[in-house]
């Protein structure tokens, strides 16, 4: 078979000089004749007969010198395999389709198709009736609108949010289509961390703003590499299912809404053609084929319907998702939030200048929350640095959480209480043991 389609490609070139042979229907090769070959034409498709005859009688003669060097008459009971065989080689390698063409279905489905043209014009210009939905399908169509609308938005405005450069997410988006494994992509809080660590190492990492630059770019890193498996976590439990019923489920509604629409139009034009018969013979076909188009509109109807109601079951579906992607924030969060507040004590054991401290209650006030941060923090505005002796844990919401060798801020509690005092962790506030720090500032 590999042997033919080699050899029928030398058929191209041949095929001018083997026409005027080809035209006797007849290739003799030592004294053997060909011509039998032509009992076996109807292998041929008729349309594309006179065009392949000769390519066909040319790569058997070839196929015999190659083979055996002469057809003989006992083997020629082979030859409408051989021609079928070649038949299939030619029409691979010269890319000729021969599809089996029926003139009835298509003078047929041409015809509906202008009828249903016409019918949707006349609708349109109101010079004929439309047949009308009831009005609980009519409310199931606009409820599966409403999801598909508002279910593109979702996904839009999701990969928006955790992808908001849209030139990634074009990348994204055609390496998905073409199968492909992308490269790893940093993030941008990575880039950061990856150059603040570089200029740490540059003012070297002995000095007080080098380690702190350090320590801060590997928190940046932790913090981007956090980002980028949210981002895969988030597309895997939210996004991509709901694109995969945007693709399937309401790819198949649409498709199947449209096939109803095509059916009601020829339903319309039988009954349009009922009305407008004149003749007994013309009025019995006009109402049979009245009926036919009745029953495929009414079973199209059905299918459409139960497709339609199955919405409300994705819906549900579409709720777990949901409770998912907010699972993944919340987890997202919360280790960005452990990488901070170990950042911020790790800041604060290396000492140096005060660190900013957020006043909770005043941050829509910036002009009074300025105001009391720039109040040294260890003169009369009550506030003093106190290290942790020992690991604490908090027995309750009032309390706060220490870690051994900590650096926090604290201040006597009003009324005095001789066993706690209020403490700030970064932006937290409650309750600490006195027996667990020592003030560093007096």
């Amino acid at each position: 078979r590999e042997e033919i389609k080699s050899i029928t490609l030398r058929c191209q070139n041949f095929y001018k000089k083997s026409r005027d042979t080809a035209s006797k229907h007849t290739f003799t090769k030592g004294g053997e004749n060909f011509s039998e070959i032509h009992r076996f034409q109807p292998e041929i498709s008729c349309r594309h007969r006179e065009n392949l005859l000769p390519s066909v009688l040319l790569v058997v003669k070839i196929c015999s010198e190659r083979t055996s060097g002469v057809v003989k008459r006992k083997n020629q009971e082979n030859l409408p395999s051989l021609v079928k065989i070649v038949c299939e080689g030619i029409k691979m390698n010269m890319n000729i389709k021969m599809p089996d063409f029926d003139m009835k279905k298509f003078v047929k489905d041409a015809g509906s198709t202008l009828s249903r043209v016409v019918q949707l014009t006349e609708e349109k210009l109101g010079t004929s009736e439309k047949t009308e939905m009831d009005a609980h399908f009519e409310h199931l169509t606009e409820r599966s609108e409403c999801t598909r609308t508002w279910t593109e938005k979702i996904v839009r405005d999701t990969e928006a949010a955790l992808i908001p450069n849209p030139a990634n997410r074009v990348e994204d988006y055609i390496f998905e289509k073409i199968e492909k494994q992308k490269s790893k992509r940093l993030s941008n809080l990575e880039y950061l961390g990856l150059d603040m660590i570089e200029g740490g190492g540059e003012f070297g990492q002995d000095g007080p703003y080098g380690s702190a630059l350090i320590k801060v770019g590997q928190a940046e890193q932790k913090l981007g590499s956090n980002e980028r498996d949210f981002i895969g976590s988030a597309g895997m439990c939210f996004i991509q299912p709901l694109k995969k019923f945007l693709e399937g489920e309401m790819k198949t509604i649409t498709k199947e809404k449209g096939i109803l629409e095509s059916k009601r139009l020829d339903l319309d034009a039988c009954k349009n053609r009922v009305r407008k018969a004149r003749s007994m013979l013309g009025q019995q076909t006009a109402e049979r084929d009245l009926r036919v188009a009745q029953s495929e509109f009414d079973r199209q109807a059905e299918i459409t319907k139960l497709l339609l109601e199955g919405i409300s079951t994705t819906q549900a579906t579409h709720l777990r998702h949901l409770h998912a992607f907010v699972e993944s924030q919340v987890r997202y969060y919360g280790q960005c939030n452990k990488i901070m507040n170990d950042l911020q004590r790790e800041l604060a054991s290396l000492g140096g200048p005060q660190p900013y401290v957020p006043v909770a209650g005043y941050e829509e006030d910036d002009e009074l929350a300025g105001r009391l941060n720039s109040v040294d923090l260890s003169g009369n505005s009550g506030y003093k640095r106190a290290r942790v002796l020992c690991s604490y844990d908090a027995k309750d919401g009032t309390e706060l959480n220490l870690t051994s060798n900590e650096v926090i801020f604290v201040c006597e509690c009003n009324p005095p209480n001789s066993d706690y005092m209020n403490g700030k962790q970064g932006l937290l506030k409650g309750l600490v043991p006195k027996a667990f720090l020592e003030l560093l500032d007096d």
